[in-house]
């Protein structure tokens, strides 16, 4: 499938004919967030703190006769620092998507979706006297090989469905595994002594960008996978908001969030048990941003 895409980017570089009708966009996103609190002398209490996060979005859009070919990257990664504690991560992400469509008329593609997600550095959750590893580099790793139909009737929505997709989670943090088989448990859903799960089952994604009022922009994309194999009711979530609201040409305030359901990975809970559940994040920063379209791609 890897070929395809390939292919489609040769086709539309080499062949002259087909060069003249091809379209690009391209653009980005760029946000830089920062907070901090300072306190001396002050009788109420409190504790010093700073924390920060930066977001990078880019993407490359090609239509050339009746082939279209979509790039996203999404690179996300903050930290924060309280007291006299160590900096602990809040924001962790690298999300890749290409898509590869033949124009079927009416705004639906026959298309290949192939994505990949993971983060840069490991992850700890933390109690008051220690902390555990979560995740790391690769650990976890995710690739979907999907072929569907997509349907983009407008720029700013696409809705793409699969009944045939292939979902592989790789863990590759050697220590990490060897953690996770002292308590029994399989790591985001590998059974212990692997490093790759594969499921085939159905996906849904959709993706849509609202312009709210003039200053005020929200994003919002959600997939959905269900496993044919084993619980195909408990379908796989993962939805990400992201609510832009801008104060100025380069100052904004960003709020985002991501809600994941996964049950095959074991969460470890308040009673100390590991189990399925609900996972979400929020955040909110205040800073610089910036907005570009049109540049080069060599």
């Amino acid at each position: 499938m890897a070929a395809i895409i390939m292919a489609a980017g040769v086709m539309a570089q080499t062949d002259p004919s087909i060069k003249k009708d091809t379209i690009w966009r391209k653009g980005g996103y760029f946000n830089v967030n920062f907070n901090q609190a300072s306190f001396s002398n002050w009788a109420a209490g409190g504790i010093n703190s700073y924390g920060g996060s930066a977001l990078l979005t880019l993407y490359a859009k090609m239509k050339s006769g009746k082939w279209a070919w979509d790039n996203n990257l999404d690179l996300v990664f903050g930290g924060a620092k309280t007291g006299n504690e160590i900096i602990k991560k809040t924001d962790d992400k690298i999300d890749f998507n290409s898509k590869v469509g033949w124009d079927m008329g009416k705004n639906f593609y026959l298309t290949y979706l192939l994505g990949f997600k993971t983060q840069f550095t490991e992850g700890f959750n933390y109690t008051d006297t220690s902390r555990t590893r979560t995740s790391a580099w690769l650990t976890p790793a995710y690739l979907l090989n999907s072929i569907g139909i997509d349907w983009k009737p407008y720029n700013n929505l696409t809705i793409f469905l699969s009944p045939i997709t292939a979902r592989t989670t790789m863990v590759e943090n050697g220590t990490l595994i060897n953690e996770y088989l002292l308590v029994n448990q399989s790591l985001f859903g590998v059974p212990p002594g692997t490093r790759i799960h594969n499921e085939m089952g159905a996906y849904f994604k959709a993706k849509y960008g609202l312009k709210i009022m003039e200053n005020i922009r929200l994003n919002s994309e959600v997939d959905l996978f269900s496993n044919y194999e084993k619980n195909p009711q408990n379908v796989k979530v993962n939805w990400d908001e992201v609510l832009e609201m801008k104060v100025n040409k380069y100052i904004n305030v960003l709020i985002q969030t991501n809600l994941i359901y996964d049950d095959e990975i074991q969460i470890l809970r308040p009673n100390g048990d590991y189990g399925p559940g609900v996972q979400f994040k929020e955040a909110f920063g205040l800073g610089l941003a910036y907005r570009f379209q049109g540049f080069s791609v060599k």
